[in-house]
């Protein structure tokens, strides 16, 4: 169905041996895709990222591993971010998320999450939600009180 609208696709995966089960299905059903994970050496991901982004590009859908892939590469031709599984550490999400939300993006990013109720992905997703409460409550107020120290009372009245 994404595919019929004219989205281009982001799907992110922690462990590569399911990148290689996706990588299967997607072979079955025909699809163009690129893939990209730890074992992608430098040239080939360039060249893999050019050819998603180029104009016209047949490439559907990009799937990759969140941590060899979240970081470093714009890929804003793609509208639809799909993260099958989470990371730990919810920053390595986010900046999954964000190879879509670019300078360049022409369309609504649409950002979906597989997780099963009572499954290990929900408690993963439940104490990743409480790091980034926790890190806008505590780290990112520090950062805010850090700037402000360094502002003299003449700064602060003209606010």
């Amino acid at each position: 169905r994404l595919q019929s609208q004219g989205s281009r696709v982001l799907l992110f995966c922690q462990m590569t041996r399911m990148l290689d089960i996706l990588e299967d299905y997607l072979r079955f059903r025909q699809f163009e895709y690129c893939r990209l994970d730890g074992s992608t050496h430098g040239d080939e991901r360039e060249e893999m990222t050019e050819a998603f982004n180029r104009e016209g590009s047949t490439k559907f859908i990009f799937i990759l591993s969140t941590r060899a892939g979240g970081l470093g590469i714009n890929l804003a031709t793609a509208n639809t971010v799909i993260l099958y599984d989470s990371d730990w550490n919810p920053q390595m999400d986010l900046q999954a998320q964000d190879r879509a939300h670019r300078i360049g993006q022409k369309k609504p990013v649409t950002v979906l999450r597989f997780i099963s109720e009572g499954s290990i992905e929900e408690k993963i997703y439940q104490r990743a939600v409480k790091k980034l409460y926790l890190d806008a409550a505590v780290i990112q107020q520090g950062r805010l009180q850090e700037q402000n120290k360094s502002l003299n009372k003449d700064d602060l009245l003209s606010m």
